[in-house]
């Protein structure tokens, strides 16, 4: 069994919504400044390469909680009526509990609610129905509803807090914290509404990107500027404006108010962390900051997230341990969220669930890499031609250096999923020489070898996790 440093280590996961790196400091952000994650960052170490394998909000939290991908866990598309999450599998924090932990977790669960989709193994649960609302929200518990006044990213840190002044100061705890931020639509709190009102925020080099060079799953995707709805610009067009002038000024009105979003998820991370430092708790608490996906901010003219492209794959992941954690450490190795509840576990010195698909990322905290580490990740989203976005299903491998993105032309087990067929697709990626994913090199003869190898790849990894595409790998 795994030995963590004695005494076990208290747990704090920060899970946000739709938090993409370029919009953290710590990553290098030109956007905006995070500094409390930033402080973090600075306690701990910030991981380069880190991605979900699913990047839509119900499948990443079930793949959180479960350590194993979509078709094992079952939740493979959103959280919907027909399509709820069975709470009663194997899950890091039942495990943890059962170790003698006390757990909570308040936000975000977008799981489904009621019978065997209320969250188990947590002592304490108080989340959002859905994705809940920016102001006076209603949260479901085990005793009912409550609303509370005011902006929800402040209400989710005071739950916290609360629960933390009233939890057994002779036990371990492990808490997830998970926010609705910054979910679109975007509501900023009050304090923050003329945030960037005079600034000008850089745009991403690819905003005016006409897709030409990838497949025509992309150009059919309606995730452009210009499928913003008014509820996102909060006010009309200007008039008169070419067709290039209004991306640019949708992109400033969306970026925005993103980021106003954001200042208020940052401010209440620290808020959490002065918490821990006043009550002493600091050393003793390993601290992790993620998101459940990444998000198109403007990268080839989008927002939202579903595609296997990096600003929608990538996530962050910074984790300060004190004493374990080398301060202002960075890791570039492949991390994959699979890899955090086995990760969480092995803090606590608890075996993972043998259905547990991901590695501990212990060794990697402690500043060394196994021979054997991960040399791809495997990708798999599933809800084909979704009536709002209409993204294909897609999968595929993402390495060091390069990326491979199958649409089969169908999906399966999708909630709201249309079963319109296309024509099978392939794009390959060179991420040193091309890192905006700009250029498929798929039918590139300069590439042959490589995509002969990643499909191989790709067809080792699909065995090795156990899931298996209608008849496109051998």
């Amino acid at each position: 069994m795994p030995q963590p440093p004695e005494p076990r280590p208290n747990i704090v996961l920060f899970m946000t919504d739709d938090h993409a790196v370029p919009a953290i400091s710590a990553y290098g952000s030109v956007l905006n400044r995070t500094p409390a994650v930033d402080r973090l960052a600075d306690e701990g170490m910030r991981f380069e390469n880190t991605f979900c394998t699913n990047a839509i909000c119900s499948p990443a939290r079930a793949t959180l909680l479960t350590g194993a991908y979509s078709h094992v866990n079952g939740m493979t598309s959103l959280q919907a009526p027909d399509h709820t999450f069975d709470a009663t599998q194997p899950s890091f924090p039942e495990l943890l509990r059962e170790a003698g932990y006390q757990t909570a977790i308040v936000g975000k669960w977008h799981l489904g609610h009621g019978g065997d989709s209320d969250p188990r193994g947590f002592d304490h649960w108080e989340i959002l129905p859905e994705h809940g609302v920016y102001h006076d929200p209603t949260f479901l518990t085990a005793d009912g509803e409550r609303t509370y006044q005011g902006y929800v990213t402040d209400i989710i840190s005071e739950l916290a807090m609360n629960w933390l002044d009233k939890r057994d100061p002779d036990r371990p705890f492990a808490l997830l914290i998970q926010h609705k931020a910054p979910h679109r639509h975007f509501e900023p709190a009050e304090r923050h509404q003329n945030l960037y009102a005079h600034d000008d925020i850089p745009a991403p080099a690819t905003l005016h990107d006409d897709l030409s060079e990838r497949a025509s799953a992309a150009a059919e995707a309606r995730l452009r500027l210009s499928d913003l709805v008014p509820m996102d610009l909060k006010e009309p067009v200007p008039e008169g404006l070419s067709e290039r002038e209004e991306r640019e000024w949708r992109y400033q009105r969306y970026i925005k108010e993103y980021l106003r979003v954001i200042a208020g998820l940052d401010e209440n991370v620290g808020r959490v962390l002065h918490y821990l430092d006043t009550a002493g708790l600091a050393d003793g608490t390993a601290v992790a900051y993620t998101s459940d996906h990444g998000f198109f901010l403007g990268e080839h003219g989008w927002f939202d997230k579903r595609f296997m492209y990096e600003p929608s794959m990538r996530i962050p992941l910074v984790v300060r341990w004190p004493g374990v954690v080398a301060p202002g450490s960075v890791n570039d190795d492949l991390v994959a969220n699979i890899d955090f509840a086995p990760t969480l576990l092995d803090l606590a010195g608890v075996e993972p669930h043998p259905r547990m698909q991901g590695r501990s990322l212990l060794p990697l905290l402690r500043g060394r890499t196994p021979d054997d580490w991960h040399t791809g990740v495997y990708y798999r989203y599933y809800m084909h031609l979704d009536h709002d976005h209409n993204v294909q299903a897609s999968y595929g491998v993402r390495t060091r250096t390069h990326k491979l993105i199958h649409y089969p032309g169908h999906g399966s087990g999708a909630s709201g999923a249309s079963p319109e067929r296309r024509e099978p697709q392939w794009e390959l990626f060179d991420l040193v020489r091309d890192p905006d994913e700009l250029t498929n090199r798929w039918t590139d003869p300069d590439y042959a070898d490589v995509a002969v190898e990643l499909t191989e790849q790709l067809g080792r990894l699909q065995k090795e996790y156990g899931d298996t595409p209608e008849g496109v790998l051998p």
